[in-house]
Protein backbone atom coordinates (compact mmCIF):
# COMPACT_ATOMS: atom_id res chain seq x y z
CA UNK A 1 0.00 0.00 0.00
CA UNK A 2 1.07 3.58 -1.12
CA UNK A 3 0.41 6.60 1.18
CA UNK A 4 0.57 9.68 -0.70
CA UNK A 5 2.29 11.84 2.19
CA UNK A 6 2.21 15.50 -0.04
CA UNK A 7 -0.50 16.24 -2.75
CA UNK A 8 2.92 17.54 -4.57
CA UNK A 9 5.78 19.34 -4.65
CA UNK A 10 5.60 23.45 -4.88
CA UNK A 11 7.23 26.54 -3.72
CA UNK A 12 5.78 29.75 -2.38
CA UNK A 13 7.97 33.04 -2.98
CA UNK A 14 8.00 36.06 -0.39
CA UNK A 15 4.60 37.47 -0.29
CA UNK A 16 2.87 34.25 -2.03
CA UNK A 17 0.48 32.42 -0.40
CA UNK A 18 -3.33 32.40 0.42
CA UNK A 19 -3.48 35.43 3.16
CA UNK A 20 -6.24 36.55 5.55
CA UNK A 21 -7.03 39.18 7.92
CA UNK A 22 -7.61 37.22 10.93
CA UNK A 23 -8.81 38.75 13.95
CA UNK A 24 -6.30 42.08 13.90
CA UNK A 25 -3.28 40.32 12.19
CA UNK A 26 -2.34 39.20 8.95
CA UNK A 27 -1.76 35.37 8.31
CA UNK A 28 -0.69 34.18 4.96
CA UNK A 29 -0.39 30.28 4.31
CA UNK A 30 2.80 29.11 3.47
CA UNK A 31 0.88 25.94 3.38
CA UNK A 32 -2.60 23.59 3.62
CA UNK A 33 -3.81 20.71 4.93
CA UNK A 34 -4.80 20.39 1.17
CA UNK A 35 -0.53 21.46 0.03
CA UNK A 36 0.28 18.75 2.21
CA UNK A 37 -1.97 16.07 1.73
CA UNK A 38 -3.36 16.61 5.68
CA UNK A 39 0.01 16.61 7.33
CA UNK A 40 0.46 19.91 8.58
CA UNK A 41 -0.04 23.17 7.70
CA UNK A 42 2.09 26.32 8.35
CA UNK A 43 0.98 30.34 8.49
CA UNK A 44 3.12 33.44 8.46
CA UNK A 45 1.68 35.40 10.92
CA UNK A 46 2.34 39.64 10.85
CA UNK A 47 0.70 41.39 13.96
CA UNK A 48 1.50 44.47 16.25
CA UNK A 49 1.71 44.53 20.03
CA UNK A 50 -1.16 42.70 21.91
CA UNK A 51 -1.95 40.66 19.15
CA UNK A 52 -2.90 37.35 20.92
CA UNK A 53 -4.94 34.25 20.86
CA UNK A 54 -7.09 32.93 23.29
CA UNK A 55 -5.95 30.60 25.60
CA UNK A 56 -7.03 27.19 24.08
CA UNK A 57 -6.39 23.76 23.87
CA UNK A 58 -6.22 21.10 20.82
CA UNK A 59 -6.95 17.33 20.45
CA UNK A 60 -6.54 16.91 17.54
CA UNK A 61 -3.08 18.34 16.75
CA UNK A 62 0.63 19.90 17.78
CA UNK A 63 1.42 23.07 17.65
CA UNK A 64 4.38 24.92 16.82
CA UNK A 65 5.71 28.66 16.38
CA UNK A 66 8.86 30.15 15.39
CA UNK A 67 9.69 33.61 15.81
CA UNK A 68 11.05 35.70 12.48
CA UNK A 69 10.93 39.49 13.95
CA UNK A 70 9.94 41.17 17.26
CA UNK A 71 9.40 39.25 20.52
CA UNK A 72 6.53 37.32 21.51
CA UNK A 73 5.16 35.92 25.43
CA UNK A 74 4.45 32.42 24.88
CA UNK A 75 2.15 30.45 27.21
CA UNK A 76 2.18 26.96 27.71
CA UNK A 77 0.72 24.96 30.25
CA UNK A 78 1.96 26.72 33.28
CA UNK A 79 5.52 27.80 31.73
CA UNK A 80 5.54 31.68 30.27
CA UNK A 81 8.30 31.44 27.51
CA UNK A 82 9.97 34.92 26.19
CA UNK A 83 10.48 34.13 22.27
CA UNK A 84 12.41 36.40 20.18
CA UNK A 85 13.97 36.33 16.89
CA UNK A 86 14.86 32.29 16.17
CA UNK A 87 12.87 30.75 18.92
CA UNK A 88 11.02 27.73 18.61
CA UNK A 89 8.11 26.76 20.52
CA UNK A 90 5.75 23.48 20.73
CA UNK A 91 2.26 23.35 22.24
CA UNK A 92 1.53 19.78 22.26
CA UNK A 93 -1.85 18.80 21.93
CA UNK A 94 -3.87 18.50 24.69
CA UNK A 95 -1.67 21.35 26.34
CA UNK A 96 -3.50 24.90 27.26
CA UNK A 97 -1.62 27.71 25.18
CA UNK A 98 -1.65 30.75 23.87
CA UNK A 99 0.99 33.54 22.89
CA UNK A 100 0.78 37.71 22.95
CA UNK A 101 3.06 40.40 20.57
CA UNK A 102 5.30 42.41 22.88
CA UNK A 103 6.94 44.19 20.76
CA UNK A 104 5.67 46.84 18.69
CA UNK A 105 5.20 44.19 15.65
CA UNK A 106 6.35 40.98 15.28
CA UNK A 107 6.42 38.15 12.28
CA UNK A 108 6.35 34.65 13.19
CA UNK A 109 5.58 30.99 11.97
CA UNK A 110 2.54 29.05 13.08
CA UNK A 111 2.43 25.45 12.02
CA UNK A 112 0.19 22.45 13.20
CA UNK A 113 0.00 18.91 12.74
CA UNK A 114 -1.49 16.56 11.53
CA UNK A 115 -3.35 19.51 8.89
CA UNK A 116 -6.75 20.19 9.17
CA UNK A 117 -6.93 23.29 11.99
CA UNK A 118 -6.00 25.65 9.00
CA UNK A 119 -9.80 25.53 7.66
CA UNK A 120 -10.99 27.64 10.89
CA UNK A 121 -8.68 30.31 10.00
CA UNK A 122 -10.38 30.37 6.52
CA UNK A 123 -13.63 30.27 7.95
CA UNK A 124 -13.21 32.97 11.01
CA UNK A 125 -11.04 35.26 8.57
CA UNK A 126 -11.53 37.59 5.85
CA UNK A 127 -9.31 37.90 2.60
CA UNK A 128 -6.77 40.20 2.94
CA UNK A 129 -7.16 42.76 0.23
CA UNK A 130 -3.49 43.74 1.19
CA UNK A 131 -0.27 42.14 2.34
CA UNK A 132 -0.71 44.68 5.31
CA UNK A 133 -2.22 44.40 9.06
CA UNK A 134 -5.50 45.43 8.69
CA UNK A 135 -6.97 48.41 10.10
CA UNK A 136 -8.39 48.35 13.95
CA UNK A 137 -11.75 46.31 14.23
CA UNK A 138 -14.89 48.18 15.20
CA UNK A 139 -15.76 46.16 17.89
CA UNK A 140 -14.62 43.00 19.48
CA UNK A 141 -15.32 39.74 17.89
CA UNK A 142 -17.95 37.65 18.05
CA UNK A 143 -16.83 35.02 20.71
CA UNK A 144 -19.67 32.56 21.22
CA UNK A 145 -18.83 32.15 16.88
CA UNK A 146 -15.20 31.79 17.85
CA UNK A 147 -16.01 28.87 20.36
CA UNK A 148 -18.28 27.49 18.15
CA UNK A 149 -16.11 27.32 14.92
CA UNK A 150 -13.20 26.37 16.88
CA UNK A 151 -15.15 23.71 18.26
CA UNK A 152 -15.52 22.15 14.98
CA UNK A 153 -12.33 21.42 14.75
CA UNK A 154 -11.40 19.91 18.36
CA UNK A 155 -10.11 22.79 20.25
CA UNK A 156 -11.63 24.04 23.06
CA UNK A 157 -10.97 27.83 24.02
CA UNK A 158 -10.02 27.95 27.74
CA UNK A 159 -9.14 31.93 28.62
CA UNK A 160 -9.01 35.22 27.60
CA UNK A 161 -6.35 36.11 25.18
CA UNK A 162 -3.10 37.43 27.53
CA UNK A 163 -2.16 40.96 27.36
CA UNK A 164 1.71 42.59 26.84
CA UNK A 165 4.04 42.98 29.89
CA UNK A 166 4.49 46.17 31.31
CA UNK A 167 7.25 48.05 28.99
CA UNK A 168 9.62 47.67 32.24
CA UNK A 169 9.28 44.00 32.47
CA UNK A 170 9.51 43.00 28.86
Amino acid sequence: MTVRTTASAYGLAPGEGPALWHLGALATFKATSETTGGQFWMQEIVGERGYASPVHRHTREDEGIFVLEGALSVYVGDEVIRAEPGSFLWAPREIAHAFCVESERAKFLAMSTPGGFDRFFFATGEPATTLTVPSPAEGPPDIEALIRVMGEYGVEMIGPPPIPHDEATV
